[in-house]
């Protein structure tokens, strides 16, 4: 083995670490090479990541807006089957085709249950005759009357 020697001057102590931290920075200049590399990735992404903020908040925007038209166009949808089968109760229950949009109910049962309440209020009515009941009468010009009324129909 060497002996030993005491270090005593600052060149000295330069001159025995100088190797030491030679290689320490080579082994921190191949640990960060990339460095720059990263930081222009880095940049690049906060770039894209912007534009996909900007795209994300159009297409919410435009995705608020059809889910708004979606709820209006199965609100009409709905309004729609009610009517047509407020239509198709008042027509089962010989009602007038005017008086569907007047019955009432939330569901089926409800609407059904109004329909037959009302036409019990047109089935108790007694219908117009369908020809005159009125005597043609006698007298001057009746026989002209009568042959009148038999070819208009009455």
């Amino acid at each position: 083995m060497s002996e030993f020697k005491a270090i005593t001057t600052q060149e000295e102590f330069d001159k025995a670490i100088q190797e030491r931290l030679n290689r320490q920075k080579e082994s921190i200049e191949r640990q960060y090479a990339d460095y720059a590399d990263l930081k222009a990735k880095n940049a690049e992404m906060e770039k894209e990541l912007g534009s996909l903020r900007n795209t994300l908040s159009e297409v919410n925007e435009k995705a608020k807006g059809y889910d708004k038209t979606f709820a209006e166009l199965n609100a009409k949808i709905a309004g729609y089957e009610t009517a047509n089968l407020k239509t198709k109760i008042a027509l089962q229950h010989g009602l007038p085709y005017d008086f569907a949009s007047r019955l009432v109910g939330e569901d089926e049962k409800a609407i059904r249950a109004d329909a037959e309440s009302l036409s019990k209020l047109f089935k108790t009515q007694t219908p117009p005759p369908l020809k005159s009941t009125e005597p043609t009468g006698t007298g001057e010009g009746a026989e002209l009357r009568t042959l009148l009324n038999e070819l208009r129909g009455e």
